[in-house]
This record gives structure tokens, sequence and C-alpha cells, in this order.
């Protein structure tokens, strides 16, 4: 997988140079320098074949919106990652905390219960397989 990574990375690299020169190119332009220019113009479109080839080896690929959203604000890409990741845990200790506080809940009421109905308890008990009130 890394390696069509490397491969798009390598075409985008050569891209921008060939870009960054055709703009040294243009700002300085002479009649003189025209073969060059048409060269540079002939390597970008070749470039942006190239991407589009890799673009077919990416196609199962998708980035969040909100990657874009990081980059275009100037904030490290890989910091969306990060703050998936906690408030993943956030919540994961939400919810530990609710599942927790339910079974507390479950366990008085059974005990509360056992005690005002007895009898429909201990049938409650020996339907679940439980030999002992609990504690």
């Amino acid at each position: 997988m890394a390696e069509k990574f490397d491969h798009l990375e390598e075409h985008l690299e050569k891209f921008v140079e060939n870009i960054r020169q055709l703009g040294i190119i243009v700002s300085d332009f002479q009649p003189s320098s025209q073969a060059g220019l048409n060269q540079k113009l002939n390597f970008i479109v070749t470039g942006l074949q190239d991407i589009d080839k890799c673009r077919q080896q990416l196609h199962d690929i998708t980035v969040p919106l909100e990657v874009f959203e990081y980059i275009d604000q100037g904030r490290n890409p890989e910091l969306y990652t990060k703050e998936c990741l906690e408030r993943a845990l956030a919540k994961n200790e939400q919810v530990k905390g609710k599942i927790d506080t339910m079974k507390k809940f479950k366990s008085l009421l059974i005990q509360e219960l056992s005690k005002v109905f007895p009898e429909d308890m201990a049938k409650y008990r020996s339907i679940r397989g439980e030999d002992h009130p609990p504690s």
C-alpha cells in the first residue's frame, strides 16, 4: 500500500518542481526561451497524466473532509487523527460509566424487589439460572 503512495508522492514532487520552474521561465520570459517554455508545458501535461494514472490505483482510499479543512486552516492533518482518538476515548469512558451505572441500578433494583416480592424474585432468579439472591 505504501508503494502506491510513494509513487504518487514522487509524481507530485516532480509536478510541483516543474510548476516552480515554469513560474521562473514565465516571470522572466524572453522570446528565446519559448522552446524551454513549451518543454515545461509538455512536462506539466505529462505530469498530470501520470498523477491521473496514480489516481486509478488509489480509487478505494477515502479521506474525511475534515482533514482538508485542517489543511486549509494550516493545521497538521495528523492532529485530526489524534483528536478523533481522543474523542473516541472520551466517548468510550462516558459509555463505560453509563454501563457501570446501569449495572449498579439493576443490582439495587433486584435487591429492593427481593425484599418486597420475595416469591416473584425467587421465580425470576430460577428462570435466569441464579441460585442465590444478590448481596
